[in-house]
C-alpha cells in the first residue's frame, strides 16, 4: 500500500512540473514530444486529412449523378433511344450510370430482371462508398489506441527511472511522463476529427444511396408492364 502511494505521490509530483513554464504544452511540443509513437499518430493525420479533402471532392451527388447526366437520360427514355441512353451511360461511369448500365441491357428479359440487376449493381455500389468512408472509422480507433500504447511505454519509463534512482526528483521522470501524456492528447486530437468525419460522410452516403435509388427506380419504372 506504501508503494502505491508513492508512486501516485510520485506521479502527481510529475504532473506538477509538467505543468510548469518549462514544460508548457505548444504545437511544437506536440509535434516532437511524443516520439517515435507520436510521429506514427502525425502521419494518420496527415492520411485522415487526405481522406476528408477527398471525400469532400468525390462524395458528392453532383459526382455520383450529375444533375446534366440526369436530363440527358432523362431525354433518351422518353424519346425511347435506350442504345443511346446505354453508350451514355457506358462512356460516363458514375454510380447513377453503372446502375442503368446494368439494367437497360436486361430490357428483354423484362422489367423484373432489370430491377434485379439494377439492384444487385446499385448494392454494390453502394458496399464501396461505404468501405471507402469507413477508412476514417479506422483511423479514429487507431490513433487513441496508439496514444495509450505511448502512454504506457512512457509511464513504464517513469517507473524505471524511480526504480532506479534513491531519491528521485520530479524532473527526473518528468520527461517520459510527458511522453506518455503528449502520445494521448496527439491520439485524441487525430481520432475526434476522424469521427465526426467517418459519421458525416457515412451519413452523407446513405442519403446520396437513396437518392441516386429512387431517381434510378423513376427511370426504370416506364419499363413495368
Amino acid at each position: 500500500m506504501r508503494n502505491k502511494t508513492s508512486a501516485f505521490a510520485l506521479t502527481a509530483l510529475a504532473l506538477g512540473a509538467l505543468a510548469s513554464p518549462s514544460y508548457a504544452i505548444n504545437a511544437g511540443k506536440l509535434i516532437t514530444g511524443g516520439g517515435g509513437i507520436g510521429f506514427v499518430i502525425l502521419f494518420l493525420s496527415v492520411v485522415g486529412l487526405a481522406l476528408i479533402i477527398e471525400h469532400f471532392i468525390n462524395v458528392r451527388r453532383e459526382k455520383l449523378a450529375p444533375p446534366e447526366l440526369i436530363d440527358e437520360l432523362e431525354q433518351f427514355f422518353n424519346e425511347e433511344q435506350y442504345q443511346e441512353a446505354l453508350e451514355l451511360c457506358e462512356s460516363e461511369p458514375n454510380y447513377l450510370t453503372n446502375v442503368l448500365a446494368a439494367a437497360l441491357p436486361k430490357m428483354e428479359h423484362g422489367f423484373e430482371s432489370m430491377e434485379q440487376a439494377a439492384h444487385d449493381i446499385a448494392e454494390e455500389e453502394s458496399i464501396k462508398l461505404h468501405s471507402k468512408v469507413s477508412w476514417l472509422s479506422l483511423l479514429s480507433a487507431i490513433a487513441p489506441m496508439l496514444g495509450l500504447l505511448g502512454t504506457v511505454w512512457g509511464m513504464i519509463g517513469a517507473f524505471d527511472v524511480i526504480a532506479e534512482a534513491a531519491a528521485p526528483e520530479p524532473s527526473d521522470f518528468a520527461g517520459t511522463i510527458s511522453l506518455a501524456l503528449i502520445t494521448t492528447v496527439l491520439g485524441l486530437i487525430v481520432a475526434i476529427p476522424m469521427m465526426t468525419g467517418f459519421f458525416y460522410f457515412r451519413n452523407k452516403v446513405t442519403r446520396i444511396v437513396l437518392e441516386i435509388g429512387a431517381i434510378s427506380e423513376d427511370l426504370l419504372d416506364r419499363f413495368r408492364r
